[in-house]
């Protein structure tokens, strides 16, 4: 086999295989949005009672009193995201050294959401934690949350309902 020979076969194998070990960095905040349904829990879960929140997050994982501003909430959920793996055989030609490699796409994470209660009711909603997906900001905190934001907007209808 001659070099030119060589170099048309290995050149796509080693491109594939470089390809394949991208990875998607940590910070995707240039190129991922942020979930429609954990912005919506920012605001449209203030105001719930305590009550309300148990009702619709169920117990908090974690309380912690910060003095005269109230308590800090918090519901930890350790998700397991769906795994793709892609893997390359190892080729080797003549004394060209082997080519390989994989991807393996949404590892798992984990989300603390975090909740503040003044007064009884909540005032403020956050979200911590290795809880971005490659193209939501947030993403793995919905589990917490997409309850009461439909829970809120329930009592919502029912109060302007009531009103009219």
């Amino acid at each position: 086999m001659t070099f030119q020979c060589i170099r048309k076969l290995v050149l796509p194998v080693f491109t594939a295989g470089v390809l394949s070990s991208c990875v998607i960095p940590d910070d995707t905040s240039r190129v991922a949005k942020v979930d429609a349904t954990t912005a919506a829990a920012r605001k449209e879960m203030v105001g719930l009672s305590e009550a309300d929140v148990r009702m619709c997050a169920g117990f908090p994982t974690a309380t912690a009193d910060v003095g005269p501003s109230g308590q800090i909430w918090t519901y930890q959920r350790t998700v397991q995201r769906g795994n793709l793996s892609i893997a390359m055989p190892t080729m080797a030609v003549g004394a060209i050294p082997a080519v390989g490699g994989s991807v393996n796409v949404a590892p798992g994470g984990y989300c603390n959401t975090q909740i503040r209660m003044v007064g009884g009711h909540v005032a403020e909603v956050a979200y911590a934690g290795d809880n971005n997906m490659p193209n939501s900001v947030d993403a793995l905190c919905v589990s917490t949350v997409d309850a009461c934001v439909a829970y809120a907007r329930q009592r919502s209808r029912k109060a302007t309902a009531v009103s009219r």
